[in-house]
């Protein structure tokens, strides 16, 4: 595994991190999701990312990597690994179990502690932006967890180029800086090119980009259709059907031979294509199978690109 410093702070992260937003809650085969974690952690992934509402149901992915945690990792090994959860999703009903407010995030953080049987997280993130908080307020919920002890670091998701330097601005005042980001990015997916990117440069924050494959576009699943135990084709998943269309699958098929070329399969190509970036600490993949983790760690074997494979690239996604 390579190790990456996260933005100008003094931790490492590794190239390659998982995350449980899928494949790990209460609707997925228990023994599957762990396996996968005491795989990746042995292929020398530190860091595992959940969110407070992370299932299906909400909530079941932190109960369920709890007790992963507690069957095969012991507390000795706490000190080995990078855990980190969120809060700004709707969690539960009512005024108080959504968005940014100081009462909705203390109080899910606290919730997934218990879940997780935690005495604290590595990274605590505003999930995203809140139009109706000050930023004042979230931000200022984010320092708390930090100097309660409950979180080492603090992190925003999801937030643009002019709400993060609000965040980062309030949060450097409160002497809590900003580790990371974690932003929606991939070869499909390119909003944070345009200047969330630089903001990160300069202000020497990491970036985590999540869904680096496209809800799994960018990998061979769907070159010959729907699987039907792709998330494509499953109810509960997040990529609808309708987003496989034949303009998408198209350029698919021409970046897998581009990959092919460079002796990679296509989701390796994808997450090196994101490493390549200086700014980019890790990138956070999601996998449903030993072998899809095995593969997508593969990516360290190749992460150089030619200019005419960048050309070529460029092309295809304009």
């Amino acid at each position: 595994m390579k190790y990456n410093r996260c933005g100008k702070s003094g931790l490492l992260l590794p190239a390659v991190s998982l995350g449980l937003w899928h494949n790990f809650g209460g609707v997925d085969v228990f023994e599957l999701g762990r396996g996968i974690i005491r795989k990746a952690f042995e292929a020398g992934i530190t860091h595992f990312d959940l969110a407070n509402n992370y299932g299906p149901p909400a909530g079941s992915a932190e109960e369920n990597f709890g007790q992963i945690l507690k069957k095969d990792f012991g507390g000795f090994l706490r000190d080995q690994l990078v855990i980190s959860t969120k809060a700004g999703y709707t969690m539960w009903d009512g005024p108080y179990g959504d968005w940014g407010s100081r009462k909705y995030l203390i109080t899910s953080l606290e919730q997934s502690l218990k879940r997780m049987q935690l005495d604290y997280v590595d990274i605590f993130y505003s999930h995203r932006p809140d139009p109706s908080t000050p930023i004042e307020e979230t931000m200022g919920a984010l320092d708390q967890a930090v100097r309660q002890g409950k979180a080492l670091y603090a992190g925003i998701s999801n937030y643009n180029a002019q709400e993060t330097k609000a965040a980062v601005a309030v949060l450097k005042k409160l002497g809590t800086p900003c580790l990371i980001h974690q932003p929606k990015y991939s070869m499909f997916e390119r909003w944070v090119e345009n200047e969330l990117l630089d903001v990160l440069q300069t202000e020497g924050i990491g970036c985590i980009p999540f869904s680096p494959l496209a809800q799994g576009l960018l990998t061979d699943r769907y070159l010959k259709g729907i699987p039907a135990d792709s998330r494509a084709g499953k109810p509960t998943g997040f990529l609808k059907s309708s987003e496989v269309n034949e303009e998408k699958l198209s350029k698919v098929r021409k970046l897998n031979s581009i990959a092919e070329g460079r002796q990679q399969s296509l989701s390796q190509m994808a997450i090196a294509w994101l490493l390549k970036k200086e700014v980019i600490t890790s990138v956070l993949i999601g996998v449903s199978s030993e072998e899809q983790l095995n593969n997508n760690i593969r990516v360290l074997d190749k992460l150089s690109f030619t200019t005419d494979e960048l050309n070529g690239i460029e092309k295809i996604l304009n």
